[in-house]
């Protein structure tokens, strides 16, 4: 791959393809992904191959055609093909059908990879049994926190990721600048995770507690650099600035878990936050005079209704009364309000009391 551009990176995989095996009629592509991987790796994958290869030529010897000679393999058979290597102790299952497919798969692999598949047959889910469940809720959590007392607080949007690094509860046996080091370091390794574990692609902004010490600054970095070193998607992080902002890449694989998993809010339209009743009563207001000014000439005296929801209502009713009458004064008109529970909180609109036509409605402007 010409995106593997670090010359020594390439001629040691170069080195590493040379003394495979290889038949004659056949040449390889190391892939970007391959970049960082071990010898070991580049042996199971080809022989992976190698067992496909084989397969649809039998296939294709003994079946007439037209007939499947491969198809992608499953969900399941996907994991142990991918992502099965040394770092991996186990594959735990909880279906005696798959376990044994999964194992004849994972045979070809290796025999060591083949013991390493373990049926799990107890009472409880398996995802529950090993606390699957408990740090698959994590991932969807905003704030994390860190074993020190100290946390993180993730933040995802469309341009980047904004990850905030907190002390919290973390006192620390030291000097408050060791206490800083040390949920800093804590914090680097657990985001090193939260990236893997969320699938976050695209840039990186770790906005770490403040380090006086440039020691413990170039200590945090390797820690990061260490810890994404077992990542299979390629990262890219720069020194700590002098803002202590750490910046990195990582690379897009697929969508994110939060974005597969969830959508915006309906309500607030994935803002987070909707108009406070001040907010919505200033709207109010300013759309009544707008409309009493406009029509007033026109209409005599102008009777409206103005339809809110009930948190506003009672905002108006119990503050801003007396602004409303001063309204009806000023502008000749009488002013009728109704509470509807079943709109938006930033909905309200306002009607002619007499013709019940719309004047105004926050819908369209939504």
């Amino acid at each position: 791959s010409r995106k593997i551009s670090d010359d020594r990176e390439r001629q040691r995989l170069k080195k590493i393809l040379s003394k495979l095996e290889i038949p004659a009629s056949m040449g390889l592509i190391v892939r970007t992904a391959g970049e960082g991987a071990s010898r070991g790796s580049f042996i199971d994958d080809f022989q992976a191959l190698m067992g496909a290869w084989s397969e649809i030529q039998r296939v294709s010897s003994e079946k007439q055609a037209p007939c499947c000679l491969y198809e992608e393999p499953g969900l399941v058979e996907r994991v142990v093909r991918d992502w099965m290597d040394e770092d991996v102790d186990r594959i735990v299952i909880d279906s005696r059908e798959k376990y044994e497919k999964i194992r004849d798969i994972a045979a070809r692999i290796s025999r060591k990879a083949r013991s390493r598949i373990t049926l799990y047959e107890g009472e409880l889910p398996v995802f529950e049994h090993y606390d699957v469940e408990r740090q698959l809720e994590e991932a969807f959590r905003r704030k994390v926190n860190l074993k020190s007392g100290g946390y993180i607080v993730f933040d995802e949007t469309e341009a980047l990721i904004a990850v905030d690094v907190n002390t919290g509860r973390h006192k620390g046996k030291g000097s408050q600048e060791d206490a800083i080091f040390e949920v800093n370091t804590e914090a680097v390794e657990e985001v090193a995770r939260q990236l893997r574990l969320r699938n976050i692609g695209g840039l990186v902004l770790l906005d770490l507690i403040d380090m006086k010490s440039r020691k413990h600054q170039s200590h945090v970095f390797r820690t990061m650099k260490t810890a994404l070193k077992r990542d299979r998607a390629r990262a890219n992080v720069l020194p700590i600035s002098e803002l202590g902002i750490m910046e990195m890449t990582r690379q897009r694989v697929e969508e994110s878990i939060l974005s597969s998993m969830y959508v915006d809010c309906p309500y607030c339209r994935g803002r987070g936050n909707v108009k406070s009743p001040l907010g919505m009563s200033v709207d109010v207001q300013r759309q009544i005079s707008a409309i009493m000014r406009r029509q007033r000439k026109d209409s005599g005296v102008l009777e409206l209704q103005v339809v809110v929801h009930p948190t506003v209502m009672d905002r108006l009713r119990r503050e801003d009364e007396a602004v409303l009458l001063d309204l009806q004064e000023r502008f000749e008109g009488r002013l009728a309000f109704k509470s509807d529970p079943a709109k938006h909180v930033e909905y309200f609109s306002i009607n002619n009391a007499l013709t019940g036509e719309v004047l105004y409605s926050s819908i369209e402007k939504q």
